[in-house]
């Protein structure tokens, strides 16, 4: 069984940063991307960046694109979700997941960690 522990959210004032973490244990054999995600609250679950296992193959949703950077330490099974420039509207429930699929969309997910909230202020 796979767990996901997310880690590094916080309060920032708009155009600060902050950098998550996602500490994956377990086998994760099946999944061949990680991604992140975010949920508002009364909005609906939405892709943020998604990288492939094997390296490579980033995407990014166009909301975040040239702000956020997601990457992957292999050795420390440990998924990053560096923001920077981070607006109002980034604040959110952040969640990473294992994938069955490589795409954004939510019901591809596999696995979810129990997410971490982001609160950006203006």
């Amino acid at each position: 069984q796979v767990q996901l522990v997310e880690s590094g959210g916080g309060s920032v004032q708009a155009g600060g940063s902050l950098r998550l973490s996602c500490v994956v244990s377990g086998s994760s054999m099946g999944s061949p991307c990680m991604a992140w995600f975010r949920q508002a609250p009364g909005k609906e679950r939405e892709g943020v960046a998604r990288i492939y296992t094997g390296g490579g193959m980033i995407y990014y949703a166009d909301s975040v694109k040239g702000r956020f950077t997601i990457s992957q330490d292999n050795a420390k099974n440990t998924l990053y979700l560096q923001m920077n420039s981070l607006k109002p509207e980034d604040t959110a429930m952040y969640y990473c997941a294992t994938l069955r699929l490589c795409s954004l969309r939510p019901e591809y997910a596999r696995d979810w960690g129990q997410g971490t909230q982001v609160t950006v202020s203006s």
